[in-house]
């Protein structure tokens, strides 16, 4: 396998009812990372980029969270619609996604 440009970690972390902390789960993350792996199939870009499932990546208020790495990019509130954007312009196009990236306050 091919080292790939870039690597996408999506939270799927699950918490129980009545936790005292949010989870990505409550917030559709699996719906999130099938589309990512919808897009990467879609693309063809498996010797590019490699979407990882994960648990909590920190700010699970803002979730569901995604994280790009090699340039450390956490976006937050990702939606099945937002993915075709992370794809087109940060995983193809190297322009992180400013609109989806979560504040300096979580993540900076």
């Amino acid at each position: 396998m091919p080292k790939p440009q870039k690597h996408v970690f999506v939270c799927v972390q699950n918490r129980p009812p009545g936790h005292p902390r949010p989870s990505c789960s409550q917030k559709r993350c699996i719906e999130v990372a099938e589309e990512f792996y919808w897009h990467l199939q879609e693309r063809q870009l498996f010797d590019k980029v490699q979407v990882t499932t994960t648990g909590c990546l920190g700010p699970c208020s803002e979730g569901p969270s995604v994280l790009v790495y090699p340039e450390g990019v956490m976006y937050g509130g990702i939606d099945k619609a937002d993915v075709a954007a992370i794809f087109d312009e940060h995983l193809q196009n190297d322009q992180p996604v400013e609109r989806l990236q979560v504040s300096k306050e979580f993540w900076g």
